[in-house]
């Protein structure tokens, strides 16, 4: 029974006055149990955690609710509001309403106090008369009457001269409420209890000189003539028992009720932190858990990578070796043959001739074997310092990657920690502040949270010089591979996979094949350069951009516009092999040289028509060592 309000279709804002009569008749006819033995519980929160309140409790939940926030429906409003109406009406007798309590002694006496009409705020009158022994001064000093009445607790006295009588009349004033009354119907009971009430006053029986009256100001002390109903008058207003225990309880519900509301709301809006506060938290865990798993696979590969690098140079270490054995072990043969051929005699002439022509080549091919062996030598030890190079690069660049990885997980999580610090300290704030194990633990937290904020800080100060140190890393492997650039342009060719190739030159065989097709073989020349030269200088004109943007998002990328004028006409033109040479130039230059437009020489992978990396190259003039080394007898 619990769900079946949500079960019915959602409803406006204005509707709720109109919506609430059906749930009203549900609680009425008993379909949901409100008051559980001496509990209440809300049966339209079934899924809160608390489920049994006093009331009042009860009572301000559903009238807060009821008023809501913007983030409650309107059938929940409307739900509510028939609860606080369900209650009210139906309910008012369970109400734990405070009473005041009346002091008497009978039931006679309180309801003539009831019905009773009094000065208010609470006073009561003294009349002292003056005998030839007292004092007058003394007796018409408020002071004295304070001290003296103290016992009553007044807040202040006023003391009056009626000259008819002589006597000097007290008017203590007392609080406004219960315990101001109290404190005057104990003052009225004390000289009731002597024999100097009002009655007695106003009997003035025996000697009454000798005595001082007292009572509690009433409408017949108001009504009066003289002083002391001038007085009355001035600071006190008439009121009866009744209005001022109904105006009393009154103002204690209104309390009660915009406390409960506010508690309500207090509890609301703390609910609302503590579940933002827990969907932090298990989005960082699962940040966590991936970060580590994407950690994990990193090192597994980056390991795998460290492998197969040493096993490769360990590789090329032992064919080095084997290559250098077997050049030493034929300069050895060389030189016992040139040895047995200086052993021998030509016994002709034509013998001899033929000895000194195999001598003659034996010296070249000797000469020529020591010259390579030299050069095949100065290139091992300059690949080999290359190879060093690079494997120390390589391991800083990996140790710097490490290490910041290292750092960026130590930052992430102590981020991740301070975030959850401060939630906790917000969901803090909003229990008990005068608790003071609370006050306790936010100190400690809030330390806590001044010692990661500075662990953060020192990470963030390490991480910014590694990061300096990585780009210097860079600047080594960037001057590496122009130093090869430089060294390797002479000793490569256009025919070998890994060559040496000037980004954004024009590839000159499509034009050559186009002008001869059209021009005689002298003119063809003189077209094909003055067509070269000039494509060769639209490649270098910043004004000219034939790009466009093709793709979305991480895809998106900027292509040559064949719908460009320039590029138009030149197909129409030259044809489409002219088209397609510029337009793998414009392509080089804006992928690597986009800014400077001029052509930049780089090492490049001809098999895979892409530039090459360092350990391509690398891996490249080792094989071509070994195959010479093949080669030489």
């Amino acid at each position: 029974m619990d769900n079946s309000s949500d079960e019915e279709s959602e409803i406006s804002e204005s509707e709720i006055d109109v919506y609430y009569v059906k749930p009203y008749e549900l609680l009425k006819n008993g379909e949901y149990k409100v008051k559980v033995k001496d509990t209440f519980r809300c049966p339209f929160c079934s899924g809160k955690k608390k489920q049994h309140y006093k009331y009042k409790e009860l009572l301000a939940h559903a009238s807060g609710v009821a008023k809501g926030s913007s983030s409650r429906s309107a059938k929940q409003k409307a739900n509510h509001f028939a609860l606080a109406k369900y209650m009210e009406n139906e309910l008012a007798g369970d109400a734990d309403v405070p009473r005041p309590q009346i002091p008497s002694s009978s039931s006679k006496q309180s309801q003539l106090v009831v019905d009773d009409i009094y000065v208010w705020p609470w006073m009561g009158i003294v009349f002292d008369p003056v005998r030839r022994t007292d004092n007058k001064n003394v007796l018409l000093d408020s002071a004295y009457w304070l001290r003296k009445l103290a016992r009553f607790n007044p807040l202040e006295v006023k003391t009056l001269w009626l000259e008819q009588d002589s006597v000097v009349a007290v008017i203590p004033q007392f609080n406004s409420g219960w315990s101001g009354f109290k404190s005057a119907t104990e003052l009225e009971k004390e000289y009731e209890i002597r024999g100097c009430g009002r009655k007695d006053w106003i009997d003035k029986r025996g000697d009454w000189r000798s005595k001082a009256y007292g009572w509690c100001a009433r409408a017949d002390d108001y009504n009066s003539q003289g002083l002391i109903a001038e007085y009355l008058s001035k600071v006190g207003k008439l009121r009866s028992f009744s209005d001022i225990s109904k105006e009393e309880i009154q103002n204690k519900n209104i309390v009660v009720d915009d406390l409960a509301n506010k508690i309500a709301k207090k509890n609301e809006d703390l609910n609302k932190v503590q579940y933002k506060c827990n969907e932090n938290a298990i989005s960082l865990r699962r940040v966590l858990i991936e970060k580590d798993e994407l950690d994990q696979l990193y090192k597994e590969e980056t390991k795998k990578m460290q492998e197969f690098s040493r096993e490769n140079i360990n590789r090329i270490f032992r064919e080095k070796e084997r290559l250098t054995n077997e050049l030493e072990a034929k300069m050895n043969n060389l030189k016992v043959w040139s040895k047995q051929l200086d052993k021998k005699q030509a016994l002709t002439e034509l013998e001899r001739q033929k000895l000194d022509e195999d001598k003659k080549k034996s010296d070249v091919m000797n000469s020529s074997l020591q010259l390579a062996s030299q050069e095949q030598k100065k290139t091992d030890d300059r690949v080999l310092r290359l190879v060093e190079e690079h494997k120390r690069k390589k391991e800083e660049t990996l140790n710097k990657i490490l290490q910041l990885e290292k750092e960026l997980d130590s930052k992430q999580k102590l981020q991740m920690e301070i975030q959850e610090l401060k939630g906790k300290l917000k969901v803090m704030k909003h229990e008990d502040e005068d608790d003071e194990d609370i006050k306790k633990k936010m100190k400690e937290m809030k330390e806590q949270l001044e010692y990661k904020c500075s662990e953060l800080q020192d990470l963030e100060e390490t991480n910014s010089a590694l990061m300096v140190k990585e780009r210097q890393s860079n600047d080594e492997i960037l001057e590496a591979r122009e130093f090869l650039t430089t060294e390797l342009r002479e000793l490569l060719s256009d025919r070998t996979i890994i060559r040496v190739k000037r980004i954004g030159e024009l590839e000159e065989k499509p034009f050559m094949t186009a002008c001869k097709q059209r021009f005689t073989v002298e003119e063809a020349q003189v077209q094909y350069a003055m067509l070269c030269s000039k494509w060769q200088e639209n490649l270098k004109d910043p004004a000219w951009h034939p790009f466009k943007h093709v793709g979305t998002g991480d895809k998106k990328k900027e292509v040559v516009d064949e719908e460009d004028e320039q590029i138009k006409n030149l197909r129409e033109e030259w044809g489409e092999e002219v088209k397609n040479a510029v337009k793998t130039a414009l392509e080089e230059l804006n992928e690597f040289n986009p800014s400077g437009r001029y052509s930049v020489p780089v090492l490049w992978n001809s098999k895979q028509g892409r530039k090459a990396t360092l350990k391509e190259v690398i891996d490249y003039m080792t094989q071509q060592i070994k195959t010479l080394k093949r080669k030489r007898p």
